[in-house]
């Protein structure tokens, strides 16, 4: 899994197609968000290949979305980052929690030609990574495989995304 979320984090630095927008995928990023005390349209973690890699040093040591919907770096020097900051609100507020949202997402995901732009790539895979955790902490065997179908359903489409 730690092979398959680095090359999931890199890949789109090194090629150099552009993926024009073709759906908005996450409706929540279109709303101004507030991010400390200024207000943010469309917030996106990473601008560059360095950005890229301290996400996946972020993942790598731990990051926890809480029941709530909050959601924590288990690293506190990582998690007192300004751009772990700005992670935050992405997963907090963008990243859809629910499983009919998560639903919604991947037929649209399916339904989109080309490519998805950097941003739905970013979101998308932080879906999955929600989804993985959510997957992990059922407690019922119906749930647990809903999540699991979930996840499988995200993964097929950032390859497919990849590979194409």
């Amino acid at each position: 899994l730690c092979r398959c979320l680095s090359v999931l984090l890199l890949f789109p630095y090194f090629s150099h197609l552009y993926r024009p927008r073709k759906a908005y995928l996450f409706p929540a990023a279109s709303s101004r968000l507030k991010r400390s005390l200024a207000f943010v349209d469309n917030p996106v973690f990473h601008h560059s290949f360095k950005d890229a890699h301290l996400l996946f040093e972020i993942l790598m040591t731990g990051i926890h979305f809480e029941p709530s919907g909050e959601f924590s770096v288990d690293d506190g020097e990582l998690a007192s980052l300004r751009q772990t900051k700005e992670l935050e609100v992405i997963c907090e507020n963008i990243v859809p929690k629910d499983l009919s949202e998560i639903l919604r997402l991947i037929s649209q995901i399916s339904q989109t030609a080309g490519h998805l732009h950097q941003d739905d790539f970013e979101r998308t895979l932080l879906t999955l990574i929600y989804t993985t955790q959510r997957m992990a902490n059922s407690t019922s065997t119906h749930q647990r495989e809903a999540w699991a179908q979930s996840f499988v359903h995200l993964y097929k489409a950032l390859k497919q995304d990849l590979m194409t």
